[in-house]
């Protein structure tokens, strides 16, 4: 080994004045521009695109009015894909423009029964009841409180 590297090793580095990979080549350092690098923001959890009506309606219209081999380059320019323009088609031949319209996604929502409202408002007046004794145990705790502080004050 030569001196040098021996150095090197020494001092804490295990490979010497071996150069790191995937360094710049001239072995010069690079300036950092702000704003040219990658954006550091983190992007929140994807969305799913939704279509208005219209726009489902438009864009099979165009499609209606397409050549061979048009279709494509719709698709591409759009951005959508060919299973689109088939669930589309489908919503179409049901005839109806709602059809046509986004849906909500998720479980359906239970419709509220009246014995459930029942039974909110059965759950409410106990509550309220037991709330109105509760305040009128406070009051009697502040008189009782107040006529031991003034006994306790006469004695001292």
């Amino acid at each position: 080994m030569k001196k040098e590297e021996k150095e090197a090793t020494r001092a804490g580095s295990p490979e010497g004045d071996r150069r790191s990979t995937g360094g710049d080549p001239a072995g010069q350092v690079r300036k950092i521009v702000r704003g040219s690098g990658p954006d550091p923001e983190v992007i929140g959890c994807a969305q799913r695109r939704t279509f208005t009506a219209g726009y489902k309606v438009r864009i099979l219209e165009e499609v209606d009015r397409c050549q061979e081999g048009e279709i494509a380059a719709l698709l591409r320019r759009e951005g959508l894909y060919y299973s689109h323009l088939q669930a589309w088609r489908e919503q179409r031949a049901q005839g109806t423009l709602a059809g046509l319209s986004p849906k909500k996604r998720g479980p359906a929502q239970k419709p509220i029964g009246r014995d459930y409202v029942k039974k909110l408002e059965h759950e409410n007046e106990r509550l309220r009841k037991k709330l109105a004794m509760a305040e009128e145990i406070i009051e009697i705790q502040k008189k009782v409180s107040a006529l031991l502080g003034n006994q306790q004050l006469e004695e001292s």
